[in-house]
């Protein structure tokens, strides 16, 4: 069962969810504006929260704006933490080479997503204990490329 929250707003219209069991609410556009190739542009979406201690939102990108027309967040996921009660706005990223992006005002532009989170006390330690992945980071654990007949290491030694 989904777990539901009250959440204070102040906004012209409350974030929707599309379909039933949709994690992300929908965020709107309160303006219109243009996005050029390769240019960002901040989009207020008039909506304020109050969201409980423990939770926060994130402000995620549309799929659908993304895989369409290229368009995306640029510091995805966007926090908003319980503290901040200032509108949610949305830097929205035009990455497609040629084509601009039009936006209107009441145009779905973003997600927010509630998610509990946990408050951790961070321990100074003089060593972490070992894991699978150790210091493994970014591309540690290899992929294949099969149209080039190329593969590549893990960090474990294995072939992709």
């Amino acid at each position: 069962m989904t777990e539901t929250v009250d959440v204070p707003i102040v906004a012209p219209a409350a974030p929707v969810y599309a379909h039933p069991g949709d994690a992300g609410a929908d965020l709107v556009s309160t303006e219109a504006v243009r996005i050029e190739p390769g240019r960002r542009v901040t989009v207020g979406t008039g909506v304020a929260v109050a969201l409980p201690e423990g939770y926060a939102g994130f402000v995620v990108p549309r799929s659908g704006l993304a895989a369409r027309h290229g368009i995306t967040i640029v510091n995805a996921p966007g926090t908003v933490d319980a503290g901040y009660r200032g509108e949610i706005k949305v830097t929205l990223l035009n990455t497609d080479s040629s084509e601009p992006y039009d936006v209107a005002v009441g145009d779905r532009i973003a997600q927010l997503v509630l998610v509990p989170v946990a408050r951790a006390v961070f321990l100074p330690v003089d060593a972490l204990p070992d894991s699978v992945r150790g210091t493994g980071g970014f591309g540690s654990t290899g992929y294949s490329n099969e149209q080039a007949g190329e593969q590549t290491q893990t960090t474990t030694g294995e072939r992709a």
